[in-house]
């Protein structure tokens, strides 16, 4: 009998001993046994012994892929097990009877209400950092709502932004504001489907940046070098860029267009210009209490400014010195007349002057420029309209000292025409100044009488708030309102912009008598030299509570002007 590995020899019929006994190992907690070997498996070097339940131990071998599991068990041997993830716990069923009663209908809308109030206390409308789109600039504009082209984007964005870029030269060289070119800036770029655009405006740049998203940006720049006085071409352009927003023009056609008006004469010829800045001079100085030789001398010496001013523009000699040389020449012919003992009051005859040559529609667009949040273009103007304020002071002041040297007694320069005309002759003559003011900006011939017509009710108001005792400096001020006011809806209704009209009309508010005085006092009158600074200060306030006024006149009727010159009306139908 042999022994081998406590195994026995079947053959042999002897006792079994001990050592013939199967040997017992612990196992560990990891299921193996103290010698490293897996509980059910066998010692390195030995094979495999197993037994059954019914029976002997029997000899066999370990298949290969308990040796695999075998091995990678070893392996992972002595790691902590992983925690297993955790089991929904499953809902009792709810026995039957005790479910929830369903809420009424109409309790169910109060909490729904209650919510949505909530809701709107807590968060609000829009979050408070969002930005706003540029589109929403247009609101309150004639251009709101634009209608974009049928088309869809437009993939030639870089012909829009040029056309663009045009519009607003041509708006900028032509006297508009800068709200209104930055509104069809963006109202003609929407329309032809350019969404992400962002528009700056100077005093005398455009720069108009379009970057969508995930493209490479795209920046244009245009230089405005030159102004001139057109409000017939900038009716045209409002007109256009009004055909635009509506969807009734395309690009090609508003590229021909707008060639049309830049490259069209303007309505009135310049001699006739020229002519009607003589008329407005003479108008307004009877308008003052001025007689027949007053406005006769008047219209001489305006005629006379404007043929040496064009002259001087030839020569490319810069506004300022114009504007002071016409202001001189004006000052010069009054007194020359007077000395020759024509029955005149000079200080009409240089108010009247003074009156044209006053920047008003400078004036005006850089107070709206300043109250629309243009500060840059605002500051622009305003430097531009007090040089020119400047330049006529210098101009007056050495008309006085030619005059002083000359031996013309200048305190009696302040003897006033003494013609008191009835309301009826000053409206009249209102009337008349208007229509040649507006001449001489070249407004279109069908905008002409009702300008003047604004022009008399602003008159009317301005009359009417004197008698009532609010005195000279609230005047002003409510009439600037009201034509305003009224040059917007008249402005819209016509298809042309707000400027057009009220400028003209608000001409007869500008306190020309005072400024002239106010000048004299400080070049000749040392004495009262600081009267003529207090009169100076007093005359600047009223200027600017007048364009501050016709600014705000134009902001009251926009609520009565949404559907005029543009299609809001139609889109916000169709929203309901």
């Amino acid at each position: 009998m042999q022994e081998k590995d406590g195994q026995r020899d079947t053959e042999s019929g002897t006792t079994p001993r001990a050592g013939m006994l199967p040997i017992v190992r612990p196992v560990n907690q990891a299921g193996s046994s103290p010698d490293g070997t897996a509980a059910g498996q066998p010692r390195p070097g030995r094979p495999a012994t197993g037994s059954t339940d019914d029976g002997p131990l029997a000899t066999k071998q370990q298949p290969r892929a308990a040796r695999v599991q075998s091995r990678r068990h070893n392996r992972h041997r002595g790691k902590p097990e992983l925690p297993k993830r955790p089991v929904a716990k499953e809902a009792k069923p709810v026995p039957a009877g005790t479910a929830p009663l369903p809420l009424p209908k109409n309790q169910q809308r109060t909490n729904a209400a209650a919510r949505r109030m909530l809701r709107k206390l807590v968060q609000g409308e829009a979050p408070p950092t969002a930005p706003m789109s540029i589109v929403e600039r247009l609101a309150g504009s004639p251009y709101a709502n634009p209608l974009v082209q049928s088309s869809g984007v437009d993939a030639s964005a870089r012909l829009t932004l040029d056309f663009a870029l045009d519009v607003a030269e041509t708006m900028l060289r032509f006297g508009a504001g800068a709200l209104e070119v930055e509104s069809s800036i963006i109202a003609v770029t929407a329309a032809f489907g350019l969404r992400d655009v962002d528009v700056d405006i100077t005093n005398q740049s455009v720069v108009i940046n379009y970057a969508r998203p995930d493209t490479v940006p795209m920046n244009v720049l245009r230089v405005v070098r030159s102004w001139t006085n057109n409000y017939a071409g900038l009716s045209a352009v409002h007109q256009l860029v009004t055909d635009i927003v509506n969807g009734g023009v395309g690009r090609t056609e508003a590229r021909e267009r707008l060639k049309q008006i830049t490259s069209r004469p303007k309505p009135f010829p310049r001699w006739m210009a020229i002519g009607a800045g003589g008329v407005f001079s003479a108008a307004i100085t009877g308008f003052m209490g001025g007689g027949i030789f007053a406005g006769l001398v008047a219209l001489l010496a305006t005629v006379l400014m404007g043929l040496l001013g064009r002259k001087l523009n030839k020569w490319r000699v810069p506004d300022f010195f114009v504007t002071a040389v016409g202001a001189c020449l004006a000052t010069v012919a009054a007194l020359v007349f007077f000395q020759l003992r024509v029955p005149l009051s000079p200080a009409l005859v240089i108010a009247g002057g003074i009156l044209y040559l006053l920047p008003t529609g400078r004036l005006v667009s850089a107070t709206q420029d300043a109250i629309n949040g243009f500060p840059v273009t605002a500051m622009g103007r305003y430097l531009s309209a007090f040089l020119t304020f400047a330049a006529i002071a210098s101009g007056v002041a050495v008309g006085l000292v030619a005059g002083n040297l000359a031996g013309v007694s200048l305190p009696e320069i302040f003897v006033e025409g003494g013609i008191s005309y009835p309301f009826i002759v000053r409206a009249a003559l209102l009337m008349v100044a208007t229509i040649a003011i507006s001449i001489t900006e070249q407004t279109r011939a069908n905008v002409l009488l009702p300008t003047a017509l604004v022009g008399v009710v602003g008159l009317m108001v301005y009359e009417a708030v004197l008698l009532a005792g609010l005195g000279s400096r609230i005047s002003p001020f409510v009439a600037a309102v009201v034509i305003g006011f009224l040059g917007r809806i008249v402005g819209l209704r016509l298809g042309s912009p707000q400027l057009v009209v009220a400028v003209p009309a608000v001409l007869f508010l500008l306190p020309g008598f005072s400024v002239f005085r106010a000048i004299y006092e400080l070049t000749i009158s040392t004495e009262q030299a600081f009267n003529g600074m207090i009169g100076l200060l007093g005359a600047l306030t009223v200027i600017l509570a007048m364009a501050g006024g016709t600014v705000l006149g134009d902001y009251l009727a926009q609520p009565l002007t949404r559907d005029l010159g543009s299609n809001e009306g139609r889109r916000r139908n169709r929203r309901r």
